[in-house]
């Protein structure tokens, strides 16, 4: 469903000649691309990654931007901070909502509870389990660090 969102809203960019969005779109395409074919590799099913790791794929996307951001702005180069800026719209568009701080942390505790963690060995069944039910819908850095300090 969000491949087909994502084919759609490349159709609509290119005919109203949006060209930040058009080439967002193609790197996002081209990127599931070849996700598609590393997991065709890997001797799964020909018919693509779900759109669980596709939201996987479009927030490491995101992550990847607001690193650019940061070090535009640091070399002094506004515009091109602009246009990853403009780019993180565009993806965030296909996100769900996302979640805030608190929802993050009572998602952590429920998930450590959960999976009875009780020491840092279990971060990454923690991880796994926010990753599994909440893909796309949370910052896991910020995720990940509350882990840490709940089992550290």
């Amino acid at each position: 469903m969000l491949r087909q969102q994502l084919n759609d809203a490349l159709k609509e960019a290119m005919k109203a000649k949006e060209d930040r969005a058009v080439s967002t779109l193609r790197l996002i395409l081209a990127a599931l691309k070849d996700r598609d074919i590393a997991n065709r590799t890997e001797g799964a099913d020909d018919e693509g990654i779900g759109d669980d790791q596709i939201l996987q794929l479009l927030g490491s996307m995101i992550k990847q931007r607001r690193d650019s951001i940061e070090a535009y702005q640091n070399g002094g180069r506004q515009e091109l901070a602009e246009g990853e800026a403009e780019e993180i719209e565009i993806i965030q568009h296909f996100l769900p909502e996302q979640m805030d701080d608190d929802a993050v942390a009572t998602a952590v505790a429920d998930v450590i509870t959960e999976a009875g963690a009780s020491s840092i060995k279990d971060m990454g069944t923690v991880m796994g389990l926010l990753r599994e039910k909440y893909a796309g819908q949370m910052d896991f850095g910020v995720a990940s660090a509350l882990v840490k300090e709940r089992l550290g």
